[in-house]
């Protein structure tokens, strides 16, 4: 028999007002220990605010939120304690070495000595910092950086990793070295990692996505549930022909034409495939692909989500 997986977060009915402002206006969801969890949502959807609340940095008005089973108003220091963040702007000093921003930090949490040593050891290898310890940190790369600020939230050895746009502003192939780390951080230590994107390649890889609009979930599922749902599969033909466009006309099929292919957009996957059965003279260089969390978040809030920075 499997084992059940626990929740190390649950929040119910959770409310915060500024004013006549519902910025987090009675939303409820859990997060499981050791799952990749994306949080979703425009500036000023409430996101950034639950993460405050959450980390005990913002109070709320109302609702319950538990963490690892105990409630943040009932101990504050414990549930705090299970909770690192990884903010989109660095709180560590540039001016200084890695080092040293990593001893004056572990130092808040009273650790130090040979106990520091140990915990700096084993997260230069995880993330592989060794090279890097020496360095002065405005010296370091934004990827390095980035590293550095996760070695941070890990010195106390969270059971929670809240991760706010983790790579806004790296480059493609900076972020693919970004998430190598985290993936190997969560094989390792079974970090439960919350995350907020603007990127929604990085949404689909998550165990259990929530999406927020002003304040209110609207929509909350597995990534390919949320694309079934919401999103439209689609084929995308390269060899695109007066045939083809007049069929598609004759079919009413739903299509749209670019300098390269044409993209059209299907019910569900087995529609293209009886689509490409019917006709397969017009197929020689397509793709049938599936909807894409982009499209899911347009559909559901009406709006795009797009890069940039987070600032509730």
């Amino acid at each position: 028999m499997e084992k059940e997986e626990r929740n190390i977060l649950e929040v119910k009915h959770l409310e915060k007002h500024y004013g006549s402002v519902k910025a987090v206006d009675d939303i409820s969801f859990r997060v499981k220990e050791g799952e990749l969890f994306a949080f979703l949502g425009l500036n000023g959807a409430g996101k950034s605010t639950t993460i405050n609340i959450v980390a005990g940095i913002t109070p709320k008005d109302k609702g319950t939120v538990l963490i690892d089973g105990v409630s943040i108003d009932e101990n504050s220091a414990e549930t705090k304690s299970k909770i690192g963040i990884v903010f989109q702007n660095t709180c560590l000093d540039k001016q200084l070495s890695v080092r040293d921003n990593l001893t004056l930090k572990a130092a808040l949490y009273g650790i130090k000595g040979k106990e520091f040593e140990e915990r700096l050891r084993e997260l230069s290898d995880l993330l592989d910092l060794n090279d890097l310890l020496d360095k002065t940190l405005g010296k370091l790369s934004g990827g390095q950086r980035r590293r550095i600020d996760i070695a941070r939230a890990l010195l106390h050895k969270p059971k929670i990793l809240i991760l706010d746009e983790p790579t806004t502003g790296l480059d493609p192939q900076t972020r693919i070295m970004v998430w190598s780390c985290l993936d190997k951080l969560r094989a390792a230590r079974k970090v439960t990692v919350f995350l907020t994107t603007h990127y929604m390649e990085e949404a689909a890889n998550a165990d259990f996505v929530v999406i927020l609009d002003s304040g209110h979930i609207v929509a909350d599922d597995l990534p390919n549930n949320l694309k079934n749902k919401y999103a439209h599969d689609f084929l995308k033909i390269y060899d695109k022909s007066e045939s083809l466009i007049r069929i598609l006309k004759e079919e009413k099929m739903t299509f749209e034409e670019t300098d390269d292919f044409v993209r059209v957009e299907l019910k569900n996957v087995e529609a293209g495939k009886d689509f490409l059965l019917k006709h397969p003279d017009l197929f020689k260089d397509f793709e049938l692909l599936k909807g894409t969390m982009d499209e899911v978040f347009l559909n559901v809030t009406g709006k795009e989500l797009k890069g940039g920075s987070e600032n509730e």
